[in-house]
């Protein structure tokens, strides 16, 4: 996605957060993303990692891990409907 194309909520996240893998999905056009599902949960994705622990905006719930990743679930909710 060329920058001036990026809307603006996405441009915000990105400068507010730190991301251990380096904002791989963004910084890849999207076309690198964490397995995930969105589930209809305003704030979370269910995370379908392989190794979901490892990540640091996953969390246990359940027998489930959920992705709270801003720039992921604005991702999933806003850019990929």
């Amino acid at each position: 996605m060329e920058k001036e194309k990026v809307p603006e909520p996405l441009r915000k996240l990105v400068g507010e957060l730190e991301c251990p893998k380096g904002f791989s999905c963004y910084t890849s056009g999207f076309n690198i993303l964490c397995k995930a599902e969105d589930v209809g949960m305003e704030s979370f994705l269910k995370c379908l990692e392989d190794d979901p622990k490892g990540c640091v905006f996953s969390i246990g719930y359940g027998d489930a891990y959920y992705c709270k990743c801003p720039l992921r679930v604005y991702i999933a909710k806003v850019l990929c409907k």
